[in-house]
């Protein structure tokens, strides 16, 4: 083989392990950058909220909320269902709350609901009925350690509470979200989140 050939076979293999390198290095740096469950829940635990000035409160909150949002939909899911962000939410002000729920509900959830409310009434309820099952299955999962995510507590009450699920059927959904407070919010975003599944994959339960 030529020396010039040679070379030529030296550059080639110096530039294939060289785009390795940097793909293997890129990989690596996007996975410590990834948002995940248990960095959301350290997060919340390594910042006391109430220590914390107007100023760095605000931005906290809106760190955390970043952060939910970047989570896949299973596990924000996790999160919400298993109540990661409970000992903020205590702490932050009716507004702060408000605030915290809208910035952290998915895009397009309010056309959801108008959009469901078109839907007729056994359809409604149906979808409902699908939406509880597989956010009790989730919880399920959450409370005896099956996931990742799991919080380890076996006593947690259910997605929604029998008082509100009533309210949901027999006011809607529309009316009911509109006039409700921050927390009663925080108590249905899991439902309206698996109800936008729903409806965006096309699954809404038919007869």
């Amino acid at each position: 083989m030529t020396s010039p050939r040679k070379r030529a076979l030296l550059w080639s293999v110096a530039g294939l392990a060289t785009i390795w390198v940097l793909a293997i290095g890129g990989y690596m740096i996007s996975g410590s950058l990834r948002v995940t469950g248990e960095k959301v829940r350290a997060y919340v635990e390594a910042v006391d909220l109430s220590k914390l000035s107007p100023a760095d409160r605000a931005e906290a909150l809106k760190r955390l909320a970043d952060m939910l949002n970047k989570l896949s939909f299973e596990e924000r899911q996790q999160m919400r269902l298993g109540r990661t962000a409970e000992k903020w939410f205590l702490q932050m002000t009716e507004e702060e709350r408000g605030e915290f729920i809208e910035a952290t509900m998915p895009t397009g959830f309010k056309q959801m609901i108008a959009a469901f409310e078109q839907q007729p009434e056994d359809k409604r309820k149906r979808a409902i009925d699908e939406a509880l099952k597989r956010l009790k299955e989730t919880q399920s999962e959450v409370q005896t350690g099956q996931n990742p995510s799991a919080s380890g507590d076996t006593n947690r009450p259910p997605p929604l509470s029998p008082e509100l699920e009533a309210k949901v059927r027999t006011i809607g959904l529309k009316s009911f979200y509109s006039q409700s407070s921050a927390q009663t919010k925080a108590e249905l975003a899991p439902v309206l989140e698996e109800l936008q599944r729903l409806m965006e994959s096309g699954r809404m339960p038919r007869r």
